[in-house]
Order: structure tokens, then sequence, then C-alpha cells
């Protein structure tokens, strides 16, 4: 099946002072795909994905949306086409939660006009799937790292855009919540042919619900593809440092990976 290029990412240069944070980094991204971005500690997963949403521009290379360079979406375009749920959030304003949901179809709303009954249905159908609904009146500032994560995470949702990406969107919750909030995701790439891109530290979970893996390390990708194709114990050995087992397992129907004490080369 032919799919759209969503992102044409070429040749991308960014540093932070002398640091080169993404060097000559240079990847595709398809339509109706979960793509997981694996990598050590600042190998640039977060700056790549700040130059897809525009909250970094790069020093060289090119980035294209849909064919056109990124530089010429405005902002309000751009967030009806992609939606952010970032590793670090903090909100200090006494907003409900509801009111942060709904923040998500602001790019939606023309200026100065009210919520629609179908903003409003949107909003509360993810507080719903989100199980968020039993505290929707509460301040934001009233909840724990995980609830206010989930907060966010919905207000993304609620932003309907075909293109989602996480930058470790789920790094704060419970494994209940976690599951319940990537089985949401995948419902929408599989039904929606929505594309997410999705930095994550947990591989098993990447094996679960991803499509592809990008191996990231100094800023470049060091291999990318399939899950069947690059999720290997080398690429493991190479990226991490680490000895591993990776196997299929029957009954998360995915690869898994294991490691053991002392493993790390």
């Amino acid at each position: 099946m032919d799919r759209k290029t969503v992102f044409k990412v070429r040749d991308i240069v960014f540093c932070y002072g002398k640091n080169r944070a993404l060097d000559n980094l240079s990847l595709t991204i398809e339509q109706g795909k979960f793509y997981g971005i694996v990598g050590p500690n600042g190998c640039g997963k977060t700056t790549f994905l700040d130059l897809l949403i525009q909250n970094k521009a790069p020093e060289s290379g090119t980035i294209k949306y849909l064919g056109r360079d990124i530089k010429e979406y405005t902002r309000r375009k751009l967030a009806k086409e992609i939606a952010l749920v970032p590793q670090d959030f903090y909100i200090n304003f006494p907003f409900s939660v509801k009111e942060i949901v709904l923040m998500g179809r602001h790019p939606h709303i023309p200026r100065f006009a009210s919520p629609s009954t179908e903003d409003l249905k949107i909003v509360d159908e993810i507080m719903e799937k989100m199980e968020i609904n039993r505290f929707k009146d509460k301040y934001i500032t009233e909840l724990s790292g995980g609830e206010k994560q989930r907060v966010v995470f919905a207000r993304a949702l609620a932003q309907d855009t075909p293109v989602l990406i996480l930058d470790e969107g789920t790094s704060n919750m419970d494994i209940q919540y976690t599951l319940n909030i990537l089985d949401i995701v995948a419902d929408g790439v599989r039904l929606k042919k929505r594309t997410v891109i999705a930095a994550l530290h947990n591989l098993n979970l990447a094996a679960a619900y991803c499509d592809e893996l990008i191996f990231m390390k100094s800023g470049r990708m060091v291999s990318g593809g399939n899950i069947d194709d690059v999720l290997n114990e080398q690429n493991v050995k190479d990226v991490f440092k680490v000895e591993s087992r990776i196997y299929f397992d029957r009954y998360s129907n995915s690869k898994q990976v294991v490691f053991k004490r002392g493993a790390s080369v």
C-alpha cells in the first residue's frame, strides 16, 4: 500500500552552543504509522520533536510537512495538523481540568467565538476515554503528576490532529493508564490513519505498540525501520551499550527485550 509522506527531514543540524544535538539527521515519516524514537538521554530525541512542531528551527537542512517547507505554515495552521504531549509541562494557573482539555479545541474555534456544541462534545468524549471525568471540575494545580499528564494528553487528543507527537508522554503514569492511553493512540493510527511519533524509554512498550523504530545516538539515526527488522540485540548494544536478549512473547504478541544485572558493556 502506498502511503503519503508526512515529514521529510533532510540533513538537519541543530546545536546548543558548541554541542551538536542533531548531526545531519535525515529520515522520512509516513502517514498512518506509529513511530517510536529510542535512544539514550541526550541523543537528540526531544530536540528533533521540537523541530517538527517549530518550537525550534534547524541551523541547516530542511523539514517538509506534506511536501511544503514547515516554515511556510502559520502557528495556527500547524496546530490543526500536529498535537504535542510534552515531556515537561508546568501549569501554575488554577484552570479546571475541563478548561485545560478545551484548550485543545482553540485552533478550531474562530477568533472571538465561543466553543461550539461539537467542541464541547469532543472534550467530554475525550475526558471519558481518558478516565478524567471524575475530576473535570478540579483545578489542575490540585492534581498529582500522573493525573496532570493525563489531562495534558487529553488536551492533545482534543486537538484531533492527523499527527500526534509524544515526548515521553506517559512517563508519570501508572501502567494501567499507560496501557489505556497507548491503546487509544494505537486505535487512532489504525482507524483514523493518524501518524504518531513517540519518544520512548521503554523498549517493550515500543515493541508492543510501534510499527517502526528509530534508534538515535549522538544526534544521528543509527537504524530505522520495521520493528521486526531493527529491534535486535546488536542495535540495543550499539545504542544503549548493554547486552540483551530479544524474543517473541506470545502473551504480549510482540517482541520483548530482557536484561540481566551487569549487562552493560
